[in-house]
């Protein structure tokens, strides 16, 4: 007996496709799949993960609906995917409700927080909200460096606290030592496979996703999403850098590397999102966990939103506009670090963790 239905389902279909074996070539999950007689909890939670629903083995599978076997891999598994993410999140009370109204509550805690930082403003000196502040420090005309380092800082540490409790979590339950996570060559092997989402290719043919027709569209906006979002994560960490190392403070021209890096990444994360988004509003519905996709939708339009604001900023930064932008800006970017735990953003982590436990599985079983 499983401890959900969804896992019920996912072991039946396992069984039945470890008697077919037909769509080992086309990801890890099936390989991986293999290796096993019986399927934990655990066991379930791991092949899903690792799953990258490309949708290939839904259209290769002799005995996808209509058929009386009904095997759905894909929408079986991204029900236990999103499932997992509640089961691992940290404090388990915020995952549910993340679930059931994601964009509410990012919309609610980015409008709450833009507001909160205009009315600290206003409360201050409310001629800040109406001038025009350039060169060094302007930003922080609105609110304090010490102030903003602080809301944030808190907001972000609390985030990676609770994702690190999540990926542990999710470890332990797939029944790995914590240490096989530093394991070199397991970790190399998923570190090179997750960069180039080695398995989000229908097996070398590319996605598939309104139709039969295969596509790399969606892994090419991945790749927007995911080094978009490394982008302008290095132009903050040097933006860090430059204040508290040389005490230059921004905003910075725009040859600068903080704003190249956080230009360059920010054009990617308004390509990527909006596509993956507009890619999962025409999935084909049958391959869909349409309950949860609310979720799904919270998490890209915070990436979009974060990015479109920032780009925003940076365009109107010497005028009137810049007081209402930063404190949209900084509304979105904290309402991004609070919801992060709980949404589609931790499906790349236990992802990675599952590739580094199928690279260590696969050497151990094939001697490679």
């Amino acid at each position: 007996m499983h401890g959900t239905r969804i896992l019920e389902e996912a072991d039946r279909l396992m069984t039945v496709c470890n008697s077919c074996r037909y769509c080992e070539g086309l990801c890890a999950v099936f390989p991986a799949m293999e290796m096993r007689r019986a399927f934990s909890d655990g066991d379930l939670n791991y092949l899903a993960n690792l799953c990258h629903a490309c949708g290939a083995c839904y259209t290769d599978c002799q005995f996808s609906p209509p058929h009386e076997f009904n095997v759905n891999v894909p929408q079986t598994l991204a029900v236990a995917r999103a499932e997992s993410y509640a089961a691992y999140a940290w404090p388990r009370a915020f995952a549910g409700a993340f679930a059931r109204n994601g964009l509410v509550i990012s919309l609610v805690a980015a409008l709450s927080v833009a507001a909160f930082i205009f009315g600290f403003a206003a409360f201050n000196d409310r001629q800040v909200l109406f001038g025009t502040h350039t060169g060094p420090g302007a930003f922080y005309k609105l609110m304090p460096h010490n102030a903003m380092a602080l809301l944030f800082g808190a907001a972000f540490l609390y985030a990676i606290a609770a994702l690190v409790m999540g990926v542990r979590a999710f470890w332990r339950d797939i029944g790995e030592p914590i240490g096989m996570l530093a394991e070199p060559k397991s970790l190399w092997q998923a570190m090179k496979d997750a960069g180039q989402l080695r398995y989000l290719d229908g097996g070398g043919v590319g996605c598939v996703n309104e139709d039969e027709r295969p596509s790399d569209l969606r892994k090419i906006y991945h790749h927007f999403t995911f080094y978009g979002f490394m982008l302008c994560f290095a132009s903050t960490t040097v933006a860090t850098l430059y204040h508290y190392l040389i005490a230059r403070e921004a905003p910075y021209p725009w040859w600068d590397l903080p704003v190249v890096l956080g230009t360059v990444g920010g054009i990617a994360l308004i390509f990527g999102p909006l596509g993956l988004m507009i890619a999962k509003l025409r999935r084909d519905p049958i391959m869909v966990d349409e309950p949860r996709l609310g979720m799904d939708v919270a998490f890209l339009a915070m990436l979009f939103a974060t990015s479109l604001t920032g780009l925003l900023l940076l365009v109107l930064r010497a005028t009137g506009a810049m007081p209402l932008l930063l404190a949209l800006h900084l509304g979105v970017v904290f309402a991004l670090f609070l919801t992060m735990p709980y949404g589609k953003f931790v499906h790349g982590l236990y992802r990675f963790a599952a590739l580094v436990r199928y690279a260590s599985e696969h050497r151990a079983f094939t001697g490679k």
